[in-house]
């Protein structure tokens, strides 16, 4: 039996906590997590307390060294071949790896990337995909290479959207969807017999980095763009719409079909949901959020907060969230 890759993880988001779990538990025959690079601990929060990311927090429970550079410079690579790791594995880390840091590892480094490569490659696939309808979405095992998410691939784990889902839910599901992956693929990679198959880049396409003004929404749209904008940004930029002069913060809709009206017209506003016209069908927004309060179920949100049909909501273009080449900085 061979012995256990010996892995240098490189990551700073919690949605990578399953796969560390899986690999201190049952995967550790396989592969073993013997130090962790991950961002610099930053401010969080109105009271801007500086914290650790949940990522340094699991290693220093471990007794795990944790390194955390600020910038990928050549003493970092240093550090990481002080290490003589196998394989480094990445998984949302916020850096870029130049050429040496990738080839400093025994066996070079691999990336979990949350989608379904080629498709959205870049810094908020999640949220992306929700926001751009699709049907599935997962995760996939590449090489890394310097091209933004160009490695080869060697396999996914594939994951279903639901009309009703949020990129909360799909992160929690891809969080999980790791460990399958990992634990179908290490064990080949340890063998040298893990097979990767380069991407087709003509179909690439890339996402940006989500800014709060992503939140804004355009009524002219289709009711089926602006639930998925709604379900694909929440939590976190979160759609929001202005409502009797406050910015009221959208956290679930659907489609609904069959209605017409001018654009941002609101429909019909019950304990089923408040219906809004679109440039196609209409939106049902089910949970909603008024500044200060806490997310409601729209009927409970009504309540409080009365809003009569006929009533016209504001409209403001929405920027593109994915594009044919990467977004430029």
């Amino acid at each position: 039996m061979l012995d256990p890759l010996n892995i240098a993880f490189l990551g700073s988001d919690p949605i990578a906590l399953p796969l560390l779990e899986w690999l201190a538990g049952e995967g550790s025959a396989v592969g073993r997590v013997t130090a962790v690079f991950t961002q610099p601990d930053r401010p969080v929060g109105r009271g801007q307390k500086i914290v650790a990311n949940g990522i340094k927090t699991w290693a220093l429970a471990r007794g795990l060294p944790v390194y955390q550079p600020d910038k990928m410079t050549e003493d970092v690579r240093r550090q990481l071949a002080a290490l003589s790791v196998d394989v480094a594995l990445v998984m949302a880390y916020g850096h870029i790896l130049k050429q040496d840091f990738i080839d400093t590892p025994r066996f070079g480094a691999l990336n979990l990337h949350t989608s379904l490569l080629p498709k959205y490659r870049g810094a908020s696939p999640i949220q992306t995909a929700v926001a751009g309808g699709e049907c599935e979405t997962g995760v996939s095992l590449m090489r890394i290479v310097r091209q933004l998410d160009a490695g080869p691939v060697a396999d996914v784990e594939r994951v279903a959207i639901g009309p009703r889902d949020t990129a909360l839910d799909i992160e929690a599901r891809l969080a999980a969807a790791c460990v399958p992956l990992l634990a179908r693929a290490l064990p080949k990679f340890a063998a040298g017999r893990l097979a990767f198959v380069d991407q087709d880049h003509a179909a690439a396409t890339f996402c940006r980095k989500l800014v709060k003004d992503d939140g804004i929404l355009d009524f002219f749209a289709s009711g089926a763009e602006l639930a998925a904008r709604i379900n694909g940004l929440f939590p976190w930029p979160a759609c929001s719409v202005e409502i009797a002069g406050q910015s009221v913060k959208a956290g679930l809709a659907e489609i609904v079909n069959g209605f017409g009206g001018a654009p941002g017209t609101v429909l019909e506003a019950d304990d089923r949901g408040l219906i809004v016209a679109a440039g196609r069908d209409a939106v049902r927004f089910l949970r909603l959020q008024r500044p200060g309060g806490k997310m409601l179920a729209v009927g409970e949100f009504l309540r409080g907060f009365p809003l009569s049909p006929g009533t016209r909501l504001p409209s403001s273009p929405m920027a593109p969230l994915v594009a044919r080449e990467p977004f430029r900085k």
